[in-house]
């Protein structure tokens, strides 16, 4: 998200535009300048995070200037019933009131009818002001099907049909980044040219690997679903995930990386049902205990050397873990980093400095057990998707996300499935 920010600041300075942004990538002395300049409203356009409001220096210097517009991306995130709900997202309303009630424009391309709702409640929008514009969710040129398999090499074999039937780029998504490598590995093996992208690579080489990608008009990237975001390329021809998705909307909004140029595009699950447990643990180990946070931030508090001798390793030592897969901790070091409640310098991670401790709302116990419920029942409706063996799937994904009386596609598999009986 931070290189994404980056990005549309580039993009909006092409356009002719004064922008700038802060984040957590910057030197105090260029956060101050930047912030020096927009006390003097020397922009049109200023990038932050949700989380830049807690700063009283910010907020202050913000209110001080006019703000005819409060532009909220990946919307979603304001409702505790959307796919990725943050809680610093949530103040969002309160602090469009200390603003003054600017102009809002929120955004999101992953909203069901009730996280639309929610979305209008929590930002205190009057009802006889608002607008609400949904693109049409139909794309006619994207055939989807699911192909039901049982392991690696039942999945290496669909892959190496694809990559013979389907010209032209793809992405090919891993929930795991070992499986990721493994096939990587035989797809190697078998000649078949591709880049990867995965958060255990650089910064340099994820985005070398990205920028390869986006000028290629035949390589296949294999990648985390962490890959996607900003990435402008139209003429991806083929969606793969190699394990099911987390929920209905990441994966229509991955699959929707497919056919941008209007051409035909296809994209294909390859659903075995032994995965539905990868899923399962990335629910828990996204969704650390509050304790098991809190613990974490008091480490790196108290123990500063302690943490620079020994890292991550000495982290993991204090604390108790369920299985070689639990990511609690990287889980809560992200999230600490991502509310300012530490800093881990880039060039020695092991450097983790405790600033301010989480406020309230970050770790209240009621949240984060609706939010376990929440993640648990967009998974089940996930499987439900992935085992249909009639209808339309398209259908069914048009009317999840509030579309009347949606047509068949005609074109998905159990839709050609139905032709040919």
């Amino acid at each position: 998200l931070i290189a994404l920010m980056g990005d549309q600041d580039q993009k909006a300075k092409g356009l002719g535009l004064r922008t700038s942004f802060i984040n957590s990538t910057l030197t105090k002395d260029e956060k101050n300048n930047r912030l020096k300049k927009l006390a003097k409203n020397e922009y049109q356009l200023f990038f932050v995070t949700p989380e830049r409001f807690r700063k009283n220096d910010f907020l202050e210097i913000i209110k001080s200037v006019s703000i005819g517009l409060l532009a909220i991306d990946e919307a979603h995130c304001i409702s505790q019933w959307g796919q990725d709900f943050r809680p610093e997202y949530s103040r969002l309303g309160q602090v469009r009131k200390e603003l003054g009630q600017p102009q809002v424009l929120a955004l999101t391309a992953t909203a069901t009818k009730p996280v639309s709702d929610d979305i209008v409640e929590q930002l205190t929008v009057p009802g006889e002001t608002i607008q609400i514009f949904r693109a049409p969710l139909r794309r006619e040129n994207l055939s989807v099907f699911v192909h039901d398999l049982y392991g690696r090499e039942a999945k290496i074999r669909q892959l190496v049909a694809l990559r013979h039937h389907v010209p032209g780029p793809g992405i090919i998504y891993f929930s795991l980044i070992s499986e990721l490598q493994e096939v990587s590995r035989e797809l190697a093996k078998l000649g078949i040219q591709h880049l990867i992208y995965h958060g255990q690579m650089s910064a340099k080489d994820r985005r070398q690997n990205q920028n390869q990608f986006i000028k290629t008009n035949d390589l296949w990237m294999l990648a985390t679903p962490a890959f996607g975001l900003g990435v402008d390329k139209p003429n991806v021809r083929l969606v793969v995930h190699c394990e099911i998705p987390s929920s209905i909307e990441a994966y229509f909004q991955e699959i929707g990386r497919a056919g941008r140029d209007g051409q035909e595009s296809t994209a294909h699950m390859l659903y075995d049902q032994e995965d539905i447990s990868i899923q399962m643990d990335f629910i828990k180990w996204a969704t650390p205990e509050v304790g098991f946070i809190s613990r974490v931030y008091q480490l790196i508090k108290r123990h500063p050397e302690k943490v620079l001798a020994g890292g991550n390793e000495y982290l993991r030592e204090q604390m108790h873990f369920y299985h070689k897969r639990d990511f609690r901790l990287e889980t809560s070091l992200n999230l600490l980093k991502r509310w300012e409640c530490i800093d881990i310098d880039e060039k020695n991670p092991r450097h983790i400095t405790a600033l301010e401790e989480p406020a309230e709302e970050y770790l209240d116990e009621t949240q984060q057990e609706l939010r376990l419920q929440s993640l648990n029942k967009k998974l089940l409706e996930m499987v439900q998707w992935a085992q249909m063996t009639e209808g339309c799937r398209m259908q069914v994904i048009y009317k999840y996300f509030g579309e009347q009386d949606p047509q068949p596609c005609g074109k998905c598999d159990l839709c050609l499935a139905g032709v040919e009986k």
